[in-house]
């Protein structure tokens, strides 16, 4: 062949080549859209199934869990309930003090409480209990929501019905792997992201963990308000997909959605990680944690204590968890 023609020959290959590449590029960009309900029911736990993830807690679980207990350090996760921090539309934190009635008696007994005004499963750190999202009218196990609305809450699937959670917890510190004190606005971490912060940590995911990402973005908290609740860095679909191929019950993490928002990737989505992890996965969501102490004491893996408020048919719960070293 002459030169001629197997230079050619080498410029078809290459043009092939690179429209293989933008293929392959095309595909792995490929939009998400939420499955059919024929593709995501019944969920793996049956048809009549209610707590999706959380049935990954078990009592060996809770043994596994107990024994990461060496010293006895208990760090704080959950941020404190105040009219100060961030809010979303018409959510509210208000505490109107009734203070101070004095008894009768002789004693002089005197008595302060309170009335608090809130959306109380929707503000502060909070659990997500599956309802809170949906695909359509459809929630986890394609129960339609309007058959389960009540005017005193959900008939079913409410967070009262989640129970304790006491299980491993593992933080990926996504902001230590970049060195920085907070991740961009909007910079969305990749499966590769976590897998890196993962060895770097010489950590590993266990089926029934609680899984904790951080991404430094509670630095805004309080101090930033409109910056935090704009837009914020997070997992994208990709990073949320092959997490809960890990099983965990839980996906938490330092930001107000745990994922990235909005998303770049996926720009004609609202919130899919939401309808990924509730709706279709059956895996809880923890919002706006504190996790720079954790992050400090150097300890990737730990006890997860968390119980959300017991509200008859809530869409979630603020909640306080606590890493127990």
């Amino acid at each position: 062949m002459s030169l001629s023609r197997r230079l050619f020959a080498h410029c078809l290959a290459c043009a092939g080549l690179a429209a293989g590449f933008r293929a392959t590029a095309a595909s792995a960009q490929a939009p998400w859209s939420p499955p059919p309900a024929s593709e995501r029911c019944p969920s793996k736990w049956g048809a009549a199934d209610t707590r999706g993830a959380m049935n990954l807690q078990t009592a060996e679980q809770v043994r596994k869990a107990a024994a990461l207990i060496r010293t006895g350090r208990v760090v704080e996760l959950g941020q404190t309930l105040e009219s100060s921090m961030p809010f979303f539309g018409t959510r509210r934190f208000d505490v109107h003090l009734k203070q101070m009635f004095m008894n009768p008696q002789a004693n002089r007994r005197g008595s302060n409480e309170e009335i608090v005004i809130t959306e109380i499963g929707q503000v502060g750190t909070q659990l997500d209990a599956f309802p809170h999202q949906t695909i359509g009218d459809e929630t986890y196990n394609c129960v339609k929501v309007p058959e389960i609305s009540s005017r005193g809450g959900l008939t079913r699937m409410g967070v009262d019905g989640i129970g304790q959670v006491f299980t491993r917890g593992v933080l990926i510190d996504v902001a230590g792997l970049k060195g920085v004190r907070t991740l961009e606005d909007t910079y969305e971490i990749t499966v590769e992201d976590l897998q890196q912060a993962m060895a770097r940590q010489n950590l590993r995911i266990e089926r029934g963990d609680v899984v904790l990402i951080r991404t430094g973005w509670d630095a805004h908290w309080g101090t930033d308000n409109a910056r935090y609740v704009r837009s914020c860095p997070g997992i994208g679909v990709a990073a949320a997909e092959w997490l809960i191929r890990q099983e965990p019950i839980i996906l938490g993490a330092d930001n107000w959605p745990v994922e990235v928002a909005p998303s770049k990737t996926m720009p004609h989505a609202s919130l899919p990680v939401h309808q990924i992890a509730l709706v279709v996965n059956g895996v809880h969501l923890l919002e706006n944690l504190r996790l720079n102490e954790l992050a400090q004491a150097g300890q990737g893996e730990f006890a997860f204590v968390m119980q959300p408020l017991k509200v008859k048919g809530g869409t979630g719960s603020t909640v306080a968890p606590t890493a127990i070293l």
